[in-house]
């Protein structure tokens, strides 16, 4: 009983420090390839400034499975440098193997990540057996909370609401961002954990209804366009006005499927780039987007009003 209640303490210790609007920024490069800490320690002041409530580095949008040891490392550095405890950090520390995981997120703490979020990734399938190991050795080897995140179209493995739930159980395991755009796991959690289950909105065309369902907060890469719509969002849940999330839920809508549609990295560098914001080339193999769908994006972000 004293472990749960230890447990809970803590989760709900984190919940509160990590709510609101959590802004994944893109890693951008420079033209020889390397990355361009200038320009991601600008986008990272961007984001604070405007009122995110905490920074994600080395998610999907940082293209995290493209960079090297030494680039995640640098990048977090970088990110956690510039936040300099303004908002809470959330550093993505996945790898193939438990023990680069466990690196990581070790090297995460040491710099000062308030947490730390991992998806499983697989080139075999792994038994449920092994993914719970896997976070829980890397649990054992840091103190700082952990984040499981569930993206089955990313990291090819679909973890189960029940799974999560044996995963919470890790005392330092004390949050969940579910993407698989399915509400109903966000309702299963709350039964099997509590009411006080601290899980987050992945799936960014579900952010009204993940909010409705009890989503602490947003992680979203549309932060980089318009943040002070995403706070808008996060505002109205928080005063009760449902109407007022509504409206501003169907006013970014275009946006949100169209940055899902045709993947994190290469809208987000093509909707900076109609900024005025150069990015530099995406990392191979990934390319940029063809310039119909950038006519398409310019036209969602002229209605927006951030661009002319």
């Amino acid at each position: 009983m004293f472990r749960q209640t230890s447990r809970r303490r803590r989760r709900c210790a984190m919940s509160a420090l990590l709510r609101g609007i959590v802004a994944y920024p893109i890693t951008p490069f420079l033209p020889s390839g390397g990355v361009d800490e200038g320009l991601l320690g600008k986008i990272v002041d961007d984001m604070v400034t405007a009122g995110v409530h905490a920074i994600a580095p080395l998610g999907s949008t940082g293209v995290l499975p493209y960079l090297s040891d030494e680039e995640r490392e640098h990048v977090a550095e970088v990110v956690i440098q510039r936040v300099a405890g303004r908002v809470p950090t959330l550093v993505g520390v996945s790898s193939l193997t438990t023990e680069r995981t466990a690196h990581h997120a070790k090297h995460a703490e040491k710099l000062g990540a308030s947490a730390v979020m991992i998806i499983p990734m697989s080139y075999w399938k792994l038994t449920e057996a092994e993914i719970f190991s896997h976070f829980d050795t890397v649990a054992k080897g840091i103190s700082i909370p952990i984040a499981v995140y569930n993206n089955p179209a990313t990291g090819g493995l679909d973890l189960s609401p029940d799974l999560i739930a044996r995963l919470l159980k890790i005392p330092n395991v004390t949050m969940v961002k579910e993407s698989t755009g399915d509400v109903n796991r966000m309702h299963r959690l709350v039964q099997l954990c509590g009411e006080d289950v601290a899980f987050y909105n992945g799936s960014n065309p579900l952010a009204l209804a993940a909010f409705v369902a009890g989503a602490r907060g947003w992680c979203t890469a549309a932060a980089h366009i318009i943040p002070k719509l995403n706070i808008e969002l996060y505002d109205a849940i928080q005063r009760g006005d449902l109407a007022a999330a509504r409206r501003s839920f169907r006013r970014q809508l275009p946006l949100l499927q169209f940055i899902v549609a045709h993947g994190l990295p290469r809208a987000i560098s093509a909707a900076l780039e109609l900024q005025g914001i150069t990015v530099g080339p995406l990392r191979a193999p990934l390319q940029a987007l063809p310039p119909e769908r950038i006519a398409e994006l310019r036209r969602i972000l002229v209605g927006l009003d951030v661009v002319s």
